[in-house]
């Protein structure tokens, strides 16, 4: 009794277990109720076998994220897909090499089509086995009718339990999430316009804690706006905006440069009232009859800044934003660099609000908000759904995709599998393709650890299995009455004590269901043993051949790529800065459109990354290494004079700092002492591609952004186009090197060189005559080189 005690005490208090019973009680009241209404009530084995597993599919095998009403929404759309999955595996079933075109088809499109989200992600398992199930013979189309019948009742049934049984308490909508992050930078907008100018500790924290409430691994995955539609991309929009500016308002520069600075005042003020009503808009809030849109009050602002600090660039300054002040008070022409500065960081804070004001006006309404919207930054506000899941379906199509890697993978181990059980006449055949379905994994090394233990869980429980038909032989009545506890514990202790559990519990519930529909033999257990072990052999070769690293691989090479396309981005961005010329409503930033595609390959392998084991200390390949290096050479150069000035709440997630070594006159500082190479910051990565981008097609743009012509600008002076030069060439030398310390080559130097050179001082330098460009420029790149610090784990904290 202690050992059995022990056990139920571990099982209790494992994570998940709450949730996980809560889940079994509810696939097993539908599956169950189904099952036997068909069985029992009717006689019609055929539907009860189809109630039961139309259940199963969508509760058991599936992972609907969100609460109990959220996956009813969800199961509602899935019904007419599972009417079409089953009529199709019916018909298909006519001949093997079908069945295999089919599974091959079917499964490719099942399983890519995660792309869509966390929702048809959750659902794709569960509805596999609903073609897998009616793809196997016998070839029955005239029962047809009995399967629709059944997995309908079965998954109604679901439906019910999920609203009514063990309902949850609804979570936080990302909206509202979106709303409070609006609230809190209408706070700190508010407490920059006025005296002291700056933000306490409080307000800091409170920005902080918004923006981490906003990232996506603290949000449910049900609540993240990872859809193609519209409203889904401006919401997802709108969080990074959101966060963007939250960040720059906690690193707006104060002081005496805030004294009597109208302009920067006046758009402040205007951001404040911007975010204050997209915090209202975002909550449904109807907006008051013939109320001023506070963006159009923050566009003005924002062109009356750009008016009273470009006097060096040949715009003329109002005389009512200069006010008594004059152009040294106002930011023209003898306006400090300490003013200009501010002005740059102002202006950052004044395109993020309105970024973010206009991305929550798509996300509530739609295409209908998307007249005047730009559409370099908001490209997707004007399509219609069809164009917009095509694009996203292209974006990830490719051998560099891991949602197209695994496809292929799922889709070729399921039509081996049909084809071995078609032409061998393996009994019990589908439970081969639903093995290979369910243990084939992302990486060789998981899919041969899910094996190992898939194969003693499925041995153990057929020993169990075989003894169970053995001394109950054909009294129907002991298996109806073990079904039901049997599946309560399948479903509750699969998801807590892992695969073995699940294949073993799982060996012994087939059983019992199968036990009621056929005269029921001990080689029953025989089969689904050898059934789950040429699946287990299926999946452990296709797991090897077909990209067998995973996605950890991919996130590397693609996170390289990324940093070597805003390398070429931030060089050209520089260049055409330093040049002056002409100045387009929607500019075409060279290397733009690869570097879009660099980030949706990169987002996707992220998503993966997150969803597979962590590799052991002992694997670990040159990514980790080449980091951990890095950061040893950025330690020192983080914590001289010379290191970054990025305030540290702007930044995700970042690891304890090493202690600096203490330096010596004499000798140089000796390596701090690394337990472990350093993981790369991969939300750093890809952070730091959106930075680039956004920054780019701001930097860019026209001064006035509602001006639709052409804009000349001069070139920069020649001191100021040396400097930002020398800046672009050497944050863009920098993430060459990170991008290669990513994904490291056989000829990669290994020799680790700071990110930070306290000798070179050009973030610093204050060129004579320089404009507020050039300030924003510098701006912009400090802000890279912040990002490609978070990535090897060296900002300063």
């Amino acid at each position: 009794m202690g050992r059995v005690g022990a056990f139920l005490t571990a099982v209790r208090t494992a994570p998940g277990f709450a949730v996980a019973a809560r889940r079994a009680a509810r696939v097993t009241l539908a599956a169950g109720a189904a099952f036997y209404l068909f069985l029992y009530g009717f006689g019609d084995t055929v539907a009860a076998t189809y109630a039961l597993f139309g259940a199963v599919s969508l509760a058991g095998l599936s992972r609907i994220p969100g609460t109990g009403r959220q996956r009813a929404e969800v199961l509602v759309r899935l019904l007419p897909v599972s009417w079409l999955l089953i009529t199709a595996g019916t018909f298909l079933a006519v001949r093997t090499w079908s069945a295999v075109a089919g599974m091959l088809v079917i499964g490719f499109a099942l399983a890519f089509i995660a792309v869509g989200g966390p929702r048809p992600a959750g659902a794709a398992p569960g509805l596999q086995l609903l073609y897998i199930l009616p793809s196997f013979p016998p070839y029955a189309p005239e029962t047809l009718g009995h399967r629709l019948l059944g997995a309908t009742v079965g998954i109604l049934l679901l439906l019910a339990a999920e609203v009514f049984l063990f309902p949850e308490p609804p979570t936080v909508p990302y909206r509202e999430l979106a709303a409070r992050a609006m609230d809190a930078a209408e706070h700190c907008a508010g407490r920059l316009a006025a005296p002291p100018y700056r933000l306490s500790a409080e307000d800091l924290d409170a920005a902080e804690g918004a923006t981490g409430r906003l990232r996506p691994s603290t949000v449910p995955e049900a609540d993240r706006p990872a859809g193609p539609s519209v409203r889904d991309r401006a919401l997802a929009h709108t969080g990074l905006a959101t966060r963007t500016l939250l960040s720059r308002l906690a690193r707006l520069p104060a002081g005496p440069a805030a004294d009597g600075d109208r302009a920067g005042a006046e758009v402040l003020g205007a951001v404040r009232r911007t975010a204050a009503q997209a915090a209202a808009r975002l909550r449904g809030v109807p907006p008051v009859k013939d109320a001023v849109d506070a963006r159009e009050g923050l566009l003005r602002a924002r062109a009356a800044l750009v008016a009273a600090r470009a006097g060096p660039t040949g715009v003329p300054v109002p005389s009512d934003v200069l006010g008594a002040s004059g152009p040294s008070g106002a930011g023209g022409p003898s306006a400090t660099p300490a003013r200009l500065r501010r002005h740059a960081a102002v202006l950052e804070v004044a395109d993020a609000a309105l970024a973010a004001a206009t991305a929550a006006d798509l996300a509530l309404r739609g295409r209908a908000a998307a007249a005047g919207v730009p559409t370099m930054r908001f490209w997707y506000a004007r399509m219609r759904a069809p164009h917009l899941w095509w694009i996203r379906l292209w974006g990830y199509t490719g051998s560099r995709s891991v949602f197209f890697q695994n496809a292929v993978r799922i889709s070729l181990a399921l039509a081996a599998a049909r084809a071995i059980a078609g032409l061998d006449t393996l009994p019990h055949g589908f439970w081969a393709t639903l093995a290979a379905l369910t243990l084939t994994r992302t990486t060789v090394h998981e899919t041969g650890t899910t094996i190992r233990a898939a194969l003693t869980g499925t041995l153990a429980g057929a020993l169990v299995t075989g003894s169970l038909l053995t001394l109950v032989d054909t009294h129907t009545n002991v298996y109806a009455a073990a079904l039901v506890p049997v599946m309560l514990l399948t479903f509750t202790l699969g998801p807590v004590k892992g695969v073995g559990w699940a294949q073993g519990l799982f060996t012994l519930t087939v059983a019992l269901v199968f036990a009621q529909l056929a005269p029921p033999s001990w080689q029953l257990a025989e089969f689904r043993l050898l059934d789950v072990l040429i699946g287990s052999v299926i999946g452990a070769v296709f797991g090897l051949l077909a990209w067998p690293r995973g996605a950890h691989e991919e996130l590397q090479r693609s996170g390289a790529v990324l940093l070597r396309g805003a390398a070429e981005v931030v060089v050209a961005t520089t260049a055409s800065i330093a040049a002056g010329g002409a100045r387009e409503a929607m500019p075409v930033v060279p290397g733009r459109r690869s570097l879009r595609h660099a980030l949706y390959l990169a987002e996707s392998a992220y998503a993966q990354f997150q969803s597979e084991p962590a590799t052991p200390p002992g694997q670990r390949t040159g990514a980790e290494g080449a980091i951990g290096a890095a950061g040893a050479a950025g330690v020192h150069a983080a914590a001289t004079p010379g290191g970054p000035r990025a305030d540290p709440r702007d930044r995700p997630d970042p690891p304890e700092p090493p202690e600096p070594p203490l330096p010596s006159a004499a000798q140089e500082p000796p390596a701090p002492e690394l337990p472990e190479p350093l993981e790369p910051d991969w939300q750093a990565t890809l952070m730091a591609g959106h930075h680039t981008q956004w920054g780019a097609d701001r930097l860019l743009e026209p001064a006035e952004p509602l001006e639709t012509g052409p804009v000349a600008l001069p070139p920069l002076g020649h001191e100021a186009a040396a400097s930002v030069t020398r800046l672009g060439d050497r944050v863009a030398g920098r993430m060459l090197l990170v991008s290669g310390s990513l994904d490291r080559g056989s000829d990669t130097p290994s020799a680790p060189v700071p990110l930070r050179d306290p000798a070179f001082d050009d973030f610093e330098a204050e060129p004579d005559g320089a404009p507020w460009l050039y300030y924003a420029t510098v701006f912009w790149l400090d802000s890279l080189m912040t990002d490609l610090e978070r990535i090897t784990g060296t900002a300063r904290a």
